[in-house]
């Protein structure tokens, strides 16, 4: 390893401990004359930027297109750039998508880009015993997790666990990536729903009857929130499979987590799809 790959492995730990979202591209085959060679890796940031070098101008805005949306879609993208006049068709007969490089050499180069998403995260909301067994069960699973509740109740989680205290959930920068569910089970219920359906989070669920949630939703109505934050509310929380104990509890919600990101990625597949066929 050089210390340029040094360097590099240093940046993309500093950009995964600092959750930005990022793809790794690498040069795998080059043909003709290229200015970088296989094996040259470098940084895309979300923002386009580039960190190292994988040839100048020519493949950049390749790079920076295909790494935009191997982003949206969460999934690798295997590109290649060859002179312009040479492109004439998107895919190449072995089915790569090609880009046109107006470089003078002529040069080929195929490259690989990496998504490097920001983990999937459970909030967790609350410590009642269905938030302590909700939390282990989705970090067992491999989601990123943060448990959120009052200070005097977090050292009920495991010491393993990530927590933060009050139901301010502004410092944890929520997105489209982020599953929360309020287990606060009778202690400050509408604060904590109030601050999870305000979030950009993908998935809110609230572990309560569906009275319960009726009675708290109407009360949040008359605070302000807007019928499209209410509507996303997924009450009571969890598949139906008749769970009773709160470990039960715990695999039903992480249950219907999961049905909730598939079916999400199918979506997002078909309309990819859908794109590509329409072009």
């Amino acid at each position: 390893m050089t210390a340029t790959d040094a360097d590099l492995f240093a940046r993309i730990a500093e950009l995964t401990a600092a959750h930005e979202e990022f793809c790794v591209a690498t040069v795998v085959r080059t043909e003709n004359a290229t200015s970088a060679k296989a094996g040259a890796k470098a940084l895309v940031r979300a923002d386009g930027a580039i960190e190292g070098f994988l040839g100048g101008s020519c493949v950049q805005g390749a790079v920076t297109r295909a790494a935009a949306e191997a982003l949206a879609a969460d999934a690798p993208r295997l590109i290649r750039v060859k002179p312009g006049e040479e492109v004439v068709t998107a895919l190449d007969v072995d089915g790569v998508a090609l880009h046109k490089s107006g470089c003078p050499s002529g040069g080929t180069v195929d490259l690989f880009i990496e998504p490097m998403r920001r983990a999937l995260r459970v909030i967790v909301c609350g410590a009642a015993p269905v938030a302590v067994s909700l939390e282990r069960l989705a970090r067992a699973m491999g989601y990123a997790t943060v448990a959120v509740a009052p200070a005097d109740d977090l050292s009920r989680f495991d010491a393993a666990a990530a927590t933060a205290a009050g139901y301010d959930l502004d410092p944890l920068a929520l997105g489209p990536r982020d599953f929360i569910v309020v287990a606060t089970q009778g202690q400050r219920d509408r604060e904590a729903l109030g601050a999870a359906l305000r979030s950009p989070a993908a998935y809110v669920a609230f572990v309560g009857s569906l009275r319960k949630a009726a009675v708290l939703t109407d009360r949040l109505r008359e605070t302000g929130l807007a019928e499209d934050q209410l509507a996303r509310l997924s009450a009571p929380a969890g598949l139906n499979i008749h769970a009773i104990e709160p470990a039960e509890i715990a695999c039903s919600i992480m249950a219907e987590i999961v049905a909730t990101r598939r079916a999400s990625a199918r979506a997002d597949v078909r309309e990819e799809n859908d794109a590509a066929s329409a072009g």
